[in-house]
């Protein structure tokens, strides 16, 4: 979880507009769990990193699209099956309790959820998830570690779509857009696109606000006392609006002709951190990282120039994990390291086996850095994709012998 796709696709290159279009569930059996994979393999040089690429067991051509994490035994993660078919496709909710994935159905659910975009967990009794329903409206769900419901908003009708979502305790905000009505205020005959849509759901209800700006909006990250930002993309360039309360306003950002953002993350008053990428001629994508330092954002540099950039997380130390897919080395599992010295790339082992991995977001919690996502093999199949990362506080590591370890650079 760019407007110069569909209103409704990320920056993923080959995805259907049905499949990631940032398009698309029944309710599915509660707590069906799986096996933990297999041991880990270790680094062979930078920071000894031990890496474990794994599956929360999705159903055919599975794809999961967010996560987040309240400690390494408590995190969840939201998706989709059979990601092909934009009418068929179900929306999925994961756990992972450290030992196992565990899927989740979801009630109150006539119609059923297609494509789950996005999660936010406020408590461990009070978890969200945002994305798209087969009736056309947009989704919301919320559950309590146990069952999961869907909420009816009844602010949000056709033509709405939710991407992204955070939470904290009391509070949740939803980012995406609305279609331009010819009865919205200064609209023009003829005129066409969308809005940035903000929905807020608190103790006293819920409210939708659209066009606080043209365009759409993709991530969302709260802080306390209701200051927040949210990004996304004007069609051609990149848009964040900040919230000092409960108003949202876009504010300044460098100008990036063909920029998008996807993704953000709030590490204080002085500091964040929104990521996405460049589109370029021939339609290729380079990545972009903006940086806030309490007054103004700026361009970072990134070390890969290929990169498209999906997700971001921290640890609130001024650490930063940012999540995408290297068309450079499309086999391997990609992410950037942040902090005061700049950005490194961490690449995953090297595939035996042609293949496409993209890790479409990430979260950390303790020492855990865990990124997922989804596969896509020779024949155009879909595999979801966990990707763990973990120091080694061994004094050997042990690698599997079969497959090249991560590396730093």
């Amino acid at each position: 979880m760019s407007r110069r796709l569909s209103r409704r696709a990320l920056p993923l290159c080959v995805l259907l507009t049905g499949v990631l279009t940032s398009a698309l569930t029944r309710a599915t059996p509660a707590a069906h769990a799986h096996a933990d994979p297999s041991r880990p393999r270790a680094a062979e040089r930078g920071p000894v990193l031990l890496q474990e690429s794994a599956t929360a067991r999705l159903q055919t051509d599975g794809s999961l699209s967010d996560v987040a994490g309240l400690s390494k035994s408590n995190v969840w993660a939201v998706g989709q099956e059979d990601v092909w078919e934009a009418w068929q496709n179900r929306g999925v909710i994961t756990h992972w309790d450290g030992a196992s994935w565990s899927r989740f159905g979801i009630r109150n659910d006539a119609s059923s959820a297609g494509h789950l975009r996005s999660v936010a967990i406020a408590s461990p009794r009070e978890i969200w998830a945002v994305g798209e329903g087969h009736d056309g409206l947009p989704y919301v769900v919320r559950g309590d570690g146990s069952a999961f419901d869907r909420v009816s908003v009844p602010q949000l009708g056709t033509g709405d779509w939710l991407g992204g979502a955070s939470a904290l305790p009391g509070r949740m905000v939803a980012v995406g857009s609305r279609d331009i009505k010819p009865s919205d205020p200064g609209a023009k005959p003829g005129d066409r696109g969308t809005t940035t849509l903000i929905a807020t759901a608190t103790a006293k209800g819920w409210t939708a606000v659209g066009g606080g700006a043209r365009g759409a909006l993709y991530g969302v990250a709260l802080a306390q006392k209701g200051d927040g930002w949210a990004v996304g993309d004007r069609g051609t360039e990149p848009l964040i609006m900040r919230s000092t309360g409960s108003t949202w306003k876009p504010v300044t950002v460098p100008s990036v002709e063909g920029g998008f953002l996807r993704d953000v993350y709030i590490d204080g008053p002085k500091k964040a951190v929104a990521v996405g990428g460049v589109y370029h001629d021939g339609g290729k994508i380079g990545p972009l990282i903006l940086t806030w330092n309490g007054k103004r954002w700026s361009r970072a540099s990134v070390p890969d120039r290929h990169a498209e950039l999906y997700g971001v997380t921290g640890d609130g130390k001024g650490h930063f994990w940012v999540s995408g897919f290297d068309s450079e080395h499309p086999s391997e599992a990609f992410l950037l390291r942040g902090g005061a010295s700049g950005w490194r790339v961490v690449r995953g082992e090297l595939s035996a086996k042609p293949r496409t991995i993209r890790l479409q977001a990430v979260t950390h919690v303790g020492d855990l850095t865990l990124a997922v996502g989804h596969v896509v093999d020779t024949g155009d199949r879909y595999t979801d994709v966990v990707e763990r990362f973990q120091p080694n506080t061994s004094k050997s590591a042990v690698t599997n012998g079969t497959s090249s370890p991560p590396s730093e650079r």
